[in-house]
């Protein structure tokens, strides 16, 4: 059964995905304000292909861009953040040569960064700055990896070059940062627990493909998310207290999410 809920699945996705693609590409090259807006529809109609019941607490700032440093478990988390709020990721160079995955990521205005080249990293502060000064929403995976479900990875302190450099320029009120945490709770309502959280994320060397398959077959899955309040970026001294301020936020409410902690809106 798990094989033909995948089978399944995956073939209502790229019938409903492939078709928009070009739709997406359009805007983009357009430069219509529907690039930033219409992948926040599609991820949310892709939530129900998949089965994904988002369980959210707090909500992202929508008149100011922001900043949205969050912990990361497996790739679904691209289309779960996704439906939360319209949104774009800084994403490892890695992504951008992976096969159907990168036009995805590139139709969704991703920043990808080779995070081993630090002039690299130094060179993209200025797109997502110039981003966040625009209005968008960017979101950072702030361990540099994905974890097991279970824990929140030690934030990595460089990744926040690329959004405060040591000698950037103010910001003013209209760039803020917000922390999300997120995590998998439940599958077919009854709680995944800590060996059941594993299935869910993709971690360590897995294969994408094969995980992907397994995670599609499993069924309808609870995903719960907590954003935290809005802080001028300006408010962070430096990249090392930024990523202190976020890596306890985060760490807190994933704890806290994963005890059972309700949230106050199902999106």
């Amino acid at each position: 059964m798990r094989s033909v809920r995948a089978f399944l699945v995956l073939a209502t996705f790229l019938a409903f995905t492939v078709p928009l693609m070009p739709l997406q590409l359009l805007f983009v090259r357009m430069g219509s304000p529907y690039a930033r807006t219409f992948p926040h529809w599609y991820h949310r109609q892709v939530c129900r292909i998949v089965g994904i019941r988002l369980n959210v607490d707090g909500e992202i700032a929508e008149s100011q861009g922001v900043l949205i440093v969050s912990n990361h478990v497996s790739w679904l988390d691209i289309t779960v953040l996704s439906a939360v709020a319209p949104v774009s990721f800084v994403a490892k160079q890695e992504v951008s040569t992976w096969p159907f995955v990168k036009w995805l990521a590139k139709l969704q205005r991703s920043v990808f960064v080779d995070r081993e080249r630090r002039s690299e990293v130094g060179n993209k502060a200025n797109e997502i700055l110039s981003r966040l000064e625009e209005g968008d929403h960017v979101v950072l995976f702030a361990e540099g990896t994905s974890s097991d479900g279970n824990t929140v990875v030690p934030f990595r302190t460089a990744l926040f070059a690329a959004a405060k450099p040591l000698e950037g320029q103010p910001m003013g009120s209209k760039v803020s940062v917000q922390t999300l945490a997120l995590s998998y709770t439940k599958l077919y309502g009854l709680p995944l627990g800590r060996r059941g959280r594993p299935q869910v994320a993709w971690y360590g060397d897995m294969d994408m493909a094969s995980h992907a398959w397994k995670l599609l077959g499993l069924g309808p899955l609870d995903a719960n998310i907590r954003i935290g309040p809005p802080v001028p970026l300006d408010d962070f001294p430096d990249r090392k207290a930024l990523a202190r301020y976020a890596e306890e936020k985060v760490r807190n409410d994933v704890v806290e999410l994963l005890r059972g902690s309700p949230a106050q809106r199902t999106a």
